[in-house]
């Protein structure tokens, strides 16, 4: 539109300070794949995006491909910093290649308007950023951890956040730079459940968090018909679908569970009544009952790297996880938190991983004297427990058709809800395991030790025999387990060094009862105070 008289100028000017939509539609042309250079001509949808954008300080976006969102979020930074002094505007991009395609599309936003209207000068312009003389930039750029974090942000932009890698650091980080009351625009197709971007969604959704939820699939678009969809989708896989256009996180991802089953175990979390051990990392749920067994399986790591050493301390009887231990203390001193939590939950059969650091753990704790060791041989359990037998048959060892095979069987307790369990760690653990061609192992930067923990576990009671004679029948256990009202804690609960039920103290309490027996484990209490 060609306006020469200055009046008439100055009106359009305010008028497009105040109306973004008006700007595009009137003033700004984009390039279109098959149809070249043409006018932004924006459709509702757009529209209602322009106008939460300017509604709300945060606004998180799940939408299909090809709605023109990364142009319209690049044409809305164009008219924030030429109409608005002083903006700092910043974009988060997958890759580098992408950051220099929202600059091109900003720049041709700007070099599509009539020269009377875009007031400010260009004063730097490079690949990556464009500055102005009114002091705004704009600026764009790969997914980094310390992207942005010394600037005072305006407005904030993430493209593909689903897919932009350690989201979750880029966000801690990020998050600060907005409290000067900056904007943020997070945009993207689903990836899968877990991740940022996905917590980010489902808060919103239910009113978690600040976020203005904002759900663009296919069909919003008026140019897209069922004819187009069947046209679109004869060549896309299911996962592609649902990511593509459907925006589905649940069946675009490969996670090793249903995204609804996942959420049933959201559902249970709540805080353990106790936290013990060394580093505080040991979380009790369910203090021990006399008549019960347990049993608990041990996932060990080094101490000193990005995996954790984990145990799950199982009651057979409601098939619970009473307590859970995720930390990274070396090997021996794991293995003496391991034996505490086996003398408090009644001598519990213990089962850690057999290969590498495990090995030290199970020398360990014989040399603790730790007599319930599981041993996949009963004949070399019984040898073990009455003097003799040798060591290295303990434990269970991890290979790749045992871990496919406790793998298989964990994924069919936690589906059918056989098991309860409370902890946000494995939760966390849970969103981010997944298929990757035909090994379900955590996604990169995420841990799956709580997992393949607790697969041992699972396994250890539903299908070995030695073990199931020692204890429960973990199959009527697991399936009955839901049915079962828990039983009232006892006098003989042992409970936490703080209360017990008589008001004794539980230290002396049990000292005495150790001494009393002649107890070997007497010079590893400790461990309790």
């Amino acid at each position: 539109m060609a306006i020469k008289n200055k009046q008439k100028q100055v009106r359009e000017i305010i008028k497009c300070g105040k109306d973004p939509t008006h700007f595009f539609n009137t003033y700004v042309k984009i390039q279109h794949p098959t149809k070249g250079t043409i006018p932004f001509k924006t459709y509702d949808f757009q529209d209602q995006c322009v106008e939460d954008f300017r509604q709300h300080r945060f606004n998180i976006v799940l939408k299909s491909r090809q709605l023109g969102l990364s142009t319209i979020s690049a044409a809305y930074a164009a008219w924030l910093a030429i109409f608005y002094k002083d903006k700092n505007i910043l974009v988060i991009a997958t890759k580098l290649s992408v950051a220099q395609n929202f600059i091109r599309k900003v720049k041709f936003v700007l070099h599509s308007m009539p020269k009377w209207l875009l007031l400010p000068e260009i004063v730097n312009n490079n690949k990556q950023a464009l500055e102005f003389s009114n002091g705004s930039t704009i600026k764009a750029i790969p997914t980094s951890e310390d992207a942005g974090r010394s600037e005072a942000l305006t407005l904030l932009i993430v493209d593909e956040a689903a897919f932009v890698r350690n989201f979750d650091t880029i966000w801690t980080g990020l998050y600060p730079t907005l409290s000067t009351g900056g904007q943020a625009i997070v945009l993207s197709t689903p990836n899968g459940v877990g991740g940022q971007y996905y917590d980010l969604w489902r808060q919103a959704e239910s009113g978690e968090n600040v976020f203005n939820p904002i759900k663009l699939p296919w069909d919003v678009h008026p140019d897209r018909d069922d004819v187009w969809f069947a046209e679109e989708t004869k060549n896309m896989s299911k996962k592609q679908i649902a990511q593509e256009l459907l925006c589905d996180f649940q069946a675009s991802g490969e996670t090793f569970l249903q995204a609804e089953d996942i959420e049933h175990f959201r559902q249970m979390i709540k805080d353990p009544i106790e936290r013990w051990g060394p580093d505080m990392n040991a979380w009790i749920w369910d203090y021990p009952l006399s008549s019960k067994k347990y049993v608990i399986s041990a996932d060990v790591s080094r101490g000193d790297a990005s995996d954790y050493s984990t145990f799950h301390v199982i009651d057979t009887e409601l098939s619970t996880v009473a307590c859970e231990y995720r930390g990274k203390l070396p090997p021996d001193k794991f293995a003496q938190v391991l034996a505490e939590a086996g003398r408090r939950y009644n001598n519990a059969t213990i089962c850690p991983e057999s290969n590498s650091y495990g090995y030290a753990v199970i020398m360990k704790l014989r040399d603790l004297d730790y007599k319930n060791i599981y041993f996949e041989n009963e004949k070399d359990y019984y040898s073990f427990l009455y003097g003799g037998g040798d060591i290295s048959k303990a434990g269970f060892s991890t290979q790749q058709k045992s871990r496919n095979m406790i793998l298989t069987k964990l994924e069919e307790v936690l589906r059918t809800k056989q098991i309860r369990i409370y902890s946000s760690r494995f939760y966390e653990e849970m969103k981010t395991f997944v298929w990757e061609g035909k090994k379900a192992q955590a996604r990169k930067g995420a841990n799956d030790d709580l997992i393949m923990c607790l697969a041992i576990g699972v396994w250890l009671y539903d299908t070995n025999p030695q073990y199931a004679k020692q204890s429960v029948d973990i199959n009527a256990a697991m399936l009955a387990g839901f049915g079962v009202n828990r039983t009232e804690i006892s006098d003989t609960v042992l409970k936490s060094p703080a209360i017990t039920t008589d008001g004794s103290n539980y230290t002396k309490d049990v000292r005495k009862s150790w001494d009393s027996q002649n107890s070997p484990f007497k010079n590893f209490d400790w461990l309790l105070k």
